[in-house]
């Protein structure tokens, strides 16, 4: 096997398949990543059998067939070559790739024993890919982490006709963005929970495609596969196998007061009078009718407020955030100008971005659970 391939291309599709690959496999060739050239075409290939990923490059062959080798020792050393072509020969236990006057030589893995990748679904419908990512992002900052409880560390996908609502939450916020796409039938009317860490990935490896496939497989027995296919990539997953909470009980369809701030100036407030804030310790939020108060406090010996403007519409109201959880949330509505609207200072608050008609954006909603306040 003999083949010749440009180095940026290379890195790049190494560096996104070999992403993906478990720190400790259970097997040694699931560590590994597989490189196919047939004519002037090679595939980079990773899988341990929950996610696979590929991806086709250009190149020059001279000898077509697999190879195995470790992905991520792989990963590094197509990262640290120099700006030149890089040449890879492949003979019998030995992979050697030659750049420039770098000259490397790695242990192959057996071929034979490394897992053929599933098949990709049948697809569903299309989409924007940067749009697709740009959801995915806004949603998945709100999915939790803790794997004791696998139902919270998905993104849930419903697909219903000409729209797809994305959703996750960690119990403390919540976030929902409806989009638009193109169905593949007029019927279609589906869910599916995906790991938020893979999709994130996924849709940021397909930012740039002007279209996304989005195939779902969902057996009456066993475990669905979602796939994504885009600019020479693709990537399935397992959905997982867990009951998503009933969010949309969670979002609230009355409030009894609104706060209208713009984003980059709340945004810089919050992060300075947070500074004093020990860990898990709330930034107050006071609310009256022209102005906005933001407070914090982890010591008697070290406190922060600070007044800015703000256009707000209710009784005045004093409550209290997680300060991260408030920022991701006011990095992700991507407009000027922040919304809030409140019901009760103890009950959830959402936060929508504003058009330049003033009008909410609710194409995407972050839900956030206040925290309570003592003394």
């Amino acid at each position: 096997m003999k083949f010749r391939v440009e180095r940026e291309a290379l890195a790049d599709a190494v560096a996104w398949t070999a992403k993906s690959l478990p720190a400790r496999p259970p097997v040694p060739v699931l560590a590994g990543v597989l490189m196919t050239s047939e004519a002037d075409r090679l595939l980079v290939s990773g899988f341990d059998y929950e996610v696979s990923t590929q991806v086709g490059i250009d190149m020059q062959g001279e000898e077509s067939g697999k190879v195995l080798v470790s992905g991520r020792l792989l990963a590094e050393i197509t990262r640290a070559l120099p700006a030149h072509p890089v040449q890879v020969n492949v003979d019998g236990a030995r992979a050697e790739i030659t750049c420039g006057s770098a000259r490397f030589t790695l242990p192959t893995m057996p071929v034979e024993d490394y897992p053929s990748l599933p098949n990709m679904p049948t697809v569903a419908g299309t989409l924007d890919g940067a749009t697709f990512a740009n959801a995915v992002h806004q949603v998945a900052i709100a999915a939790g982490r803790d794997d004791t409880l696998p139902m919270l560390t998905g993104v849930r996908l419903e697909l219903e006709s000409d729209r797809v609502t994305l959703a996750a939450t960690d119990r403390y916020r919540l976030a929902v963005r409806e989009l638009t796409w193109h169905p593949g039938s007029a019927g279609v009317s589906t869910t599916a929970l995906v790991p938020a860490r893979t999709l994130s990935d996924t849709a940021k490896a397909l930012a740039g495609a002007h279209e996304v496939q989005l195939a779902l497989s969902q057996p009456e027995t066993g475990e669905g596969i979602i796939g994504f296919a885009g600019a020479g990539r693709r990537s399935t997953t397992r959905l997982l196998d867990a009951e998503f909470v009933k969010y949309r009980s969670l979002l609230p369809d009355s409030f009894a007061a609104r706060a209208t701030v713009p984003t980059a100036m709340l945004t810089e407030v919050i992060k300075r009078v947070a500074l004093v804030a020990e860990r898990n310790t709330p930034i107050r939020l006071s609310f009256t009718k022209d102005e906005l108060i933001a407070e914090a406090g982890g010591s008697d010996d070290a406190r922060a407020s600070e007044t800015t403007g703000a256009s707000y519409d209710g009784d005045e109201m004093t409550v209290a955030f997680n300060p991260q959880y408030l920022l991701d949330g006011l990095n992700a509505i991507e407009s000027d100008t922040a919304v809030m609207s409140f019901t009760a200072p103890q009950k959830p608050a959402v936060i929508t971005g504003a058009d330049e008609n003033g009008s909410d954006k609710v194409d995407y909603r972050y839900v956030l659970m206040p925290v309570r306040l003592t003394g």
